[in-house]
């Protein structure tokens, strides 16, 4: 299959969605597809992968909150290269107006809706969260949850990464949702790259002892994330215990984030890391993974922490709680302080070793990306053997 990927939030220099590009790159050539990946940008350029695939650019607007990123902002160019690129299917990675572009493509491919981002829970809920009960967010968001419904009935499959983002668009009318969680890169993430050296380094720079528990936070610095929130909170369970935290990231929120770190000599601030093994290597040595996202679909970094066989503390909601099972994850209560404050203390208090052991033990059961494709490959070979697309 020739399978396009009107891919809106690409960027060479992003983060987990650049991760799993890339890796569809190569599992589709390893499947016998050629993947090609369609990304707005400054230029019109095409870049032709050593492993199968290619990226081709469409010049885009830069997206104004974050200059790393374009959008698609002209529908009569993006069909024009889908008539030329003729793909077999198409994936709109993008529940906005990209996806809607692609929806009123009069091409003749099937296409399927991959949720790669959860704008109400990264958005409504967490701005009006606070003071009103989720029933009348969505009351007051209905025109969002028309548009999902009206995607719905455009693609033939619409793609979810954890079971609670399924059983939310489920419950908002969607009908056409399967769930096919993403899994890990293979080949960087396992408890053997346990480096306790690497460990008491970054408790010294902590300024703590090797017998303090070393946290670990990974992601942008960006509203969503609420990295104030997690420092606020391991602080906190830190006045009873040795904690350090380590936060890894960057992103618009960087002052903020600086700002709530600036009195805790417990925890450093270090800069993306894009190596893969050196990120590997940096999971497998902490003793605990925190983070404080409830908007993820997915959660990447809780499940390369998993593969790396350590435990994880994670909002009770979205994919980071997915994430959270048999046994190797603490679950708090969702943008709750004091809850999460109450989690790193349960966690501190339970024996941290036992709860590595356990995530150790575990870690090889985390899925890959490669499964994913694989699971995903063969629901668009279905959708392509019954020719269900609606127009």
């Amino acid at each position: 299959m020739r399978i396009v990927d009107v891919c809106a939030f690409y960027a060479p220099r992003g983060g987990g969605v650049k991760t799993y590009v890339e890796r569809k790159l190569q599992a589709g050539a390893e499947a016998g597809h050629e993947i090609i990946i369609l990304a707005p940008s400054d230029d019109d350029r095409v870049v032709e992968r050593q492993g199968g695939g290619r990226i081709v650019m469409l010049p885009a607007r830069r997206f104004p909150l974050d200059r790393r990123y374009s959008y698609f902002d002209d529908e009569r160019s993006l069909h024009a290269m889908l008539d030329r690129l003729q793909p077999d299917l198409v994936e709109a990675s993008s529940p906005w107006a990209s996806a809607a572009m692609v929806a009123r493509w009069q091409g003749c491919a099937p296409r399927a809706l991959i949720m790669h981002a959860d704008p109400l829970s990264a958005y409504a809920y967490r701005w009006f969260g606070p003071v009103l009960s989720r029933e009348r967010i969505d009351r007051g968001f209905d025109w969002f949850w028309r548009h999902l419904r009206r995607l719905d009935q455009s693609f033939d499959l619409v793609v979810s990464a954890s079971e609670s983002l399924s059983k939310r668009l489920a419950n908002g009318g969607l009908q056409r949702v399967a769930t096919l969680p993403m899994g890990v890169e293979p080949g960087w993430f396992t408890p053997m790259k346990r480096n306790e050296a690497l460990r008491a380094r970054l408790l010294k720079r902590c300024g703590l002892p090797v017998e303090a528990t070393l946290m670990l936070g990974v992601g942008r610095h960006a509203p969503e994330k609420r990295w104030p929130q997690v420092i606020e909170a391991v602080t906190s369970a830190g006045y009873r215990n040795p904690v350090g935290l380590v936060l890894v990231g960057d992103g618009r929120e960087r002052a903020r984030v600086r700002r709530a770190a600036a009195n805790n000599p417990h925890i450093q601030l270090l800069a993306p890391i894009h190596d893969r093994n050196r990120l590997g290597e940096m999971l497998a040595s902490a003793d605990v993974l925190v983070h404080g996202c409830e908007a993820e679909t997915f959660c990447m970094v809780a499940a390369e922490a998993r593969a790396s066989g350590i435990p994880i503390i994670v909002p009770d909601e979205g994919g980071a709680s997915d994430q959270a099972s048999q046994g190797v994850g603490f679950r708090y209560r969702a943008a709750q302080t004091d809850s999460l404050a109450a989690a790193i203390t349960d966690f501190l208090e339970s024996d941290p070793a036992m709860q590595r052991q356990r995530a150790t033990t575990l870690a090889a059961s985390t899925m890959t990306m490669d499964d994913h494709f694989r699971q995903l490959f063969h629901a668009y070979r279905q959708i392509g053997s019954r020719d269900l697309h609606v127009a």
